[in-house]
């Protein structure tokens, strides 16, 4: 029975009877939230006094950190996941047909995900997994920044 609220075009699952135990546990055990990068980056959000909820239903592609009084969502991407561009985003060697069109396809899912936030009067920013690895302090620092910057929504007082 499929489910109707994913509709999903692409053709179906291959076969991966082939596929090593070990590999298969090794990618059943990577986590969609609450990945390493993205708790550091809750833990010093938290320590410099910002207040946020986490993967909110109500928005498209339920980004990881929403600050629903700024209308701003942070969203934490894994290099590889997301094909960042990095060395971390290489493509891997075995099945490269199946693998290149999944991480398209999430591509794309981000793509369409942040256009409608955009439509909806948020803002996004995305924070890569090689950035909060390199150095955890700029990535705050460049979180701090984008969520001081002015709203859309805000009106600008003269004196």
């Amino acid at each position: 029975m499929t489910n109707p609220t994913r509709s999903r075009t692409a053709s179906p699952r291959p076969d991966f009877a082939d596929v090593p135990d070990a590999r298969r546990r090794n990618l059943a055990a990577v986590k969609a939230k609450d990945t390493k990068p993205e708790l550091l980056i809750r833990r010093g959000l938290f320590a410099m006094g910002y207040r946020f909820r986490l993967h909110d239903r109500q928005l498209p592609g339920r980004p990881d950190i929403v600050f629903p009084g700024r209308r701003s969502a942070v969203e934490v991407r894994g290099c590889f996941w997301h094909r960042h561009g990095c060395a971390n985003s290489v493509v891997p060697k075995t099945r490269t047909e199946w693998w290149t069109q999944k991480l398209d396809g999430n591509v794309e899912r981000d793509r369409t995900n942040a256009i409608s936030l955009e439509a909806a009067g948020w803002r996004l920013l995305v924070v890569w997994e090689c950035e909060v690895r390199q150095n955890l302090g700029d990535v705050l620092g460049h979180i701090r920044d984008f969520l001081a910057a002015p709203r859309p929504h805000d009106k600008v007082r003269s004196s």
